[in-house]
C-alpha cells in the first residue's frame, strides 16, 4: 500500500528523523507506528545514522502490529525485522538475526540485556508505550538505564505521557534524555517540583505539584516532544480514521471458511447453518468478531481475538475514555466480562444516567449500540475515540454513531474512529463499504457473492 502521511505525520517523520531524543506523544489512531517506522526508513537507508534498531512493545503490539505495519507500506519493502517473542529459543534466534529491526516485548527487556548472552548492538531503541516505563523501580527500567548509554538515538512513543499526573514524567524522560532536563534523580524531581501531600508526621504518601510545577516541566521538556498537552505543533485533521488488524489461528480460520464456502458449520458445541446471502453475512460478521449464534440460538464461543485488541487499545489510550461500538448481543456479554476481569469501570449507554455519567468525564469505557446512537444524541463531551468492535453495513448507522463524537462541541482537535478488523474475514468487504459510501443491501449481497465465487 502506498504511503501517504497526513501533514502531522510528515512533521513527526522530520522530527524523530531531526532528533536524537524524541518523544512523540500522539493519540492512538494517529498513525504512531508508521511514522516512526517511516523515520527509521530514511536514517537506515537514506542518511545512514542508524545501523540496528531494537523495538520494546506490550507482547501483543510487537507480535502482530509492528510486523503488520511493516508488510503494510510500499515504502518500507527494504526493512528486514525478527520478533523476539515466544521461548527463549525462539527470542535468541530472532535476536541473532542480522535484521535492520529487532522487535521485543517490554516483559523480556531485562531478559535481553542481563540474561540472554547476545551482545547488545542496538544504537537505536524504540520504546512503544513510554508511559510502561514510568517506574523507575521496575526491573525493566533499571536494565535499560543500564545499556542506555551505548544507544544514540531513542524515540518513546505514547498518547498519554502521564496518566497518573506529572510524578510519571520522571522516569519516562529519565531513560530518554539521562537525566538531563528533570534531574538524575527522583528526589530531586520531587524538590524542584512538588511539595508533600498526605502525610503522617515525617513519613510523606504522596506529593501535589507546586502550582508553576506543570509550566516548568513542560518548558523543560519541550525542545523533545511532539507535544505535551495538545497538537500545538501539528495541523490535525478533523476526523481520522485507522484499523487494528487481528489475525485469526488456522484451525479458527478453517471454521470461517468451512461456513463461507458450505454453507453448514458442525461443530461439538452446536450445528450453524445459513439459508441465503444476508444470512451467511450475518453469520460472518459473528465469527469475525469473536461467537455466533448456533440454529437453536445458543452463542458458541470461536476467538477473543478482538476482546485483546481492545484491552489493548484501552491500555493505550491511558486513562482517555473511549467509546465502543458493538453490533451483537454476544458481543455486549463478552465485552462487558473482558472489562469487569480488567476491573475497568465501564457502562451500556442505555439511559439519561449512563448518558450522563459518560458526559461527565465518570466512565473510562462507554458501550453503545449504533441502533441507540442515533441524531440527537450528544456524547461528545465525554471523550473524542470510538473504537468499532464489530462493523455494521448501514451505512447511516455507521455515521450517526461516529457523529455523535465528532460534531460541534468536541473540545478535542481530533476525534478518532478505530476499527478492530479480522484479518480474512467478511470485516474487510463491510468497511470497504463503507468508506466507499456504497448502498447497504447491494453491498452486502455482492461481498457474499464474491466471498462464495458465485
Amino acid at each position: 500500500m502506498k504511503y501517504e502521511p497526513h501533514n502531522y505525520q510528515t512533521y513527526a517523520i522530520d522530527y524523530i528523523e531531526t532528533h536524537p531524543v524524541s518523544a512523540v506523544l500522539l493519540d492512538m489512531g494517529l498513525g504512531k507506528t508508521s511514522i516512526t517506522l517511516t523515520a527509521l526508513n530514511d536514517l537506515l537507508f537514506d542518511n545512514f545514522e542508524v545501523h540496528r534498531v531494537l523495538v520494546i512493545a506490550p507482547l501483543r503490539v510487537a507480535r502482530d502490529t509492528w510486523p503488520t505495519e511493516i508488510q503494510k507500506w510500499n515504502h518500507l519493502s527494504l526493512l528486514t525485522y525478527a520478533v523476539a517473542v515466544g521461548t527463549e529459543t525462539e527470542r535468541k534466534a530472532a535476536l541473532l538475526q542480522q535484521t535492520d529491526i529487532c522487535i521485543i516485548n517490554r516483559e523480556n527487556v531485562q531478559w535481553l540485556i542481563e540474561d540472554s548472552g547476545v551482545p547488545f548492538d542496538f544504537d537505536t531503541v524504540v520504546v512503544d508505550e513510554l508511559s510502561s516505563f514510568k517506574s523507575y523501580q521496575t526491573k525493566r527500567f533499571r536494565a535499560l538505564m543500564k545499556v542506555r548509554p551505548c544507544v544514540r538515538r531513542i524515540v518513546g512513543l505514547t498518547g498519554t505521557p502521564s496518566a497518573n499526573g506529572l510524578m510519571d514524567l520522571w522516569a519516562e524522560y529519565r531513560l530518554l534524555d539521562m537525566g538531563q532536563r528533570l534531574g538524575r534523580f527522583i528526589g530531586q524531581y520531587r524538590t524542584n517540583y512538588f511539595m508533600p501531600d498526605k502525610r503522617n508526621g515525617q513519613i510523606i504518601y504522596s506529593y501535589k505539584p507546586l502550582p508553576s510545577a506543570e509550566k516548568a516541566i513542560y518548558s523543560k521538556i519541550a525542545d523533545i516532544t511532539i507535544s505535551m498537552k495538545s497538537t500545538d505543533h501539528l495541523q490535525m485533521p478533523e476526523l481520522v480514521s485507522s484499523e487494528y488488524e487481528v489475525q485469526l489461528s488456522e484451525e479458527e480460520q478453517e471454521r470461517y471458511d468451512d461456513l463461507k464456502d458450505n454453507l453448514v458449520l458442525q461443530l461439538p458445541d452446536g450445528d450453524i447453518t445459513v439459508a441465503n446471502a444476508a444470512a451467511l453475512s450475518n453469520k460472518l460478521s459473528q465469527m469475525s468478531n469473536g461467537a455466533v449464534y448456533d440454529d437453536v440460538g445458543d452463542t458458541i464461543h470461536i476467538h477473543d481475538r478482538k476482546l485483546d485488541a481492545l484491552e489493548d487499545l484501552i491500555e493505550a489510550a491511558n486513562g482517555k475514555p473511549v467509546l465502543v461500538a458493538y453490533w451483537f448481543k454476544h458481543d455486549l456479554a463478552r465485552i462487558s466480562e473482558r472489562l469487569h476481569k480488567l476491573h475497568i469501570p465501564f457502562s451500556q449507554l442505555d439511559t439519561p444516567e449512563s448518558i450522563r455519567r459518560w458526559n461527565a468525564g465518570e466512565l473510562p469505557v462507554a458501550l453503545v449500540h449504533p441502533a441507540s446512537a442515533g441524531h440527537g444524541l450528544n456524547l461528545q463531551s465525554g471523550g473524542s475515540t470510538i473504537i468499532w468492535f464489530g462493523l455494521t453495513w448501514s451505512l447511516e448507522l455507521y455515521q450517526q454513531t461516529n457523529a455523535r463524537l465528532w460534531r460541534q462541541g468536541q473540545t478535542a482537535d481530533t476525534v478518532v474512529v478505530q476499527h478492530i478488523i479480522t484479518k480474512g474475514t467478511i470485516d474487510g468487504r463491510i468497511l470497504k463499504a463503507l468508506s466507499s459510501k456504497d448502498r447497504t443491501q447491494s453491498a452486502l449481497i455482492d461481498a457474499v457473492k464474491a466471498d462464495l465465487k458465485i
